[in-house]
């Protein structure tokens, strides 16, 4: 399995009035083809900034460090890849769509309400493929509002957003996105608004045409349960740093970070009446607390986590590596090896 995107030390900084701040800080993580990634964290944690990074749509005056190499799927390509934090606004223009696509959280709000259904998935193919004619990049639209399980796609490509339900916008932002094939699609909380049944055919859909595309899928997410649903890997985000990454099965079932055991504890279940909230909120990012981001609001924070940012340690011979950014990850991981024996 070849890596389609490897990102590397990235960091974004936004200008505010106190100064500069930094939602998403020396984050690096490498995605292979036909793997999903899942980014979980609260709000403000830095999850869109970072996909808005790779999508090369940050807000102005934004600037962003590091590297993040894009590699062709086909064989034939050079294979040194693109540095996307690099290019030049015309060149990632025509991979944005083509290589990288994202769907965004909201379809009301990124669907065009003025423009049919099936001329703004026929716009997402015309700008790739200019060359051909009209009834073809009509047919194309046919096509992926099918791929994307749109029933009828003929009558709803001839429909406005508001005449669409909910599920069926965000099924149009799936056509869309996959319009000119790309390698990679970035998927931004895409069933928030959505009830549970819609959101489990949403993520139906996407994990079967992660399959027969071989898709590379970022799926960007506060709810673990739609993690585990979808993703190999998962990249826990808080204050704009990965504080735990790992195959799902190993976060989800042996966490490492206390700020992803408060996400579990918080996370709804049938088998237990209360919730445990995490105390306190994400901190904002011109008053970062010394030391480990998370420590203000951690149980079982000591003097030494405010000495500095800890790094991601590796706790066991993994594959993928099961690693956190705290402190106390040797410790604890010895202790429940102990426990278990």
């Amino acid at each position: 399995m070849s890596a389609r995107l490897d990102l590397r030390n990235l960091v974004l900084e936004l200008p505010t009035p106190g100064g500069w701040v930094r939602p998403v800080a020396e984050v690096s993580f490498a995605l292979q083809e036909g793997e999903s990634l899942g980014i979980v964290g609260e709000s403000g944690s830095g999850k869109t900034m970072l996909a808005l990074a790779l999508m090369g749509l940050l807000p102005p005056g934004a600037r962003a460090s590091g590297e993040a190499w894009l590699y062709p799927r086909d064989p034939a390509e050079d294979h040194r890849g693109e540095n996307l934090l690099a290019l030049p606004p015309d060149r990632m223009r025509r991979l944005r769509g083509k290589e990288i696509a994202m769907i965004f959280q909201e379809p009301m709000t990124a669907l065009n309400p003025l423009m049919r259904i099936g001329a703004q998935v026929e716009e997402a193919i015309r700008v790739h493929d200019s060359r051909a004619g009209g009834k073809e990049f009509a047919r194309r639209s046919l096509v992926a509002l099918g791929r994307a399980s749109v029933p009828e796609p003929a009558r709803r490509a001839l429909q406005y957003p508001h005449q669409l339900s909910g599920g069926l916008r965000q099924r149009v932002m799936i056509a869309i996105a996959l319009a000119a094939s790309p390698g990679i699609l970035i998927a931004d909380e895409p069933t928030t608004a959505l009830d549970v049944t819609v959101q489990s055919q949403i993520l139906a859909l996407l994990s079967q045409l992660c399959r027969e595309m071989r898709l590379s899928l970022i799926f960007i997410t506060h709810d673990l349960g739609v993690v585990a649903q979808i993703a190999d890997r998962v990249a826990v985000m808080y204050a704009g740093r990965i504080v735990e990454e790992g195959s799902t099965s190993d976060v989800l079932r042996r966490p490492l970070h206390p700020y992803t055991e408060g996400l579990l504890r918080a996370a709804p279940r049938l088998s237990r009446e209360k919730l445990v909230p995490i105390p306190g909120s994400v901190p904002a990012l011109d008053a970062l607390p010394p030391g480990c981001s998370f420590g203000p609001r951690c149980a079982i924070h000591i003097e030494r986590c405010d000495a500095a940012i800890p790094g991601l340690a590796d706790t066991e011979a993994t594959f993928p590596p099961h690693r956190a950014r705290c402190i106390l990850v040797g410790q604890r991981s010895a202790q429940r090896k102990r426990e278990d024996a």
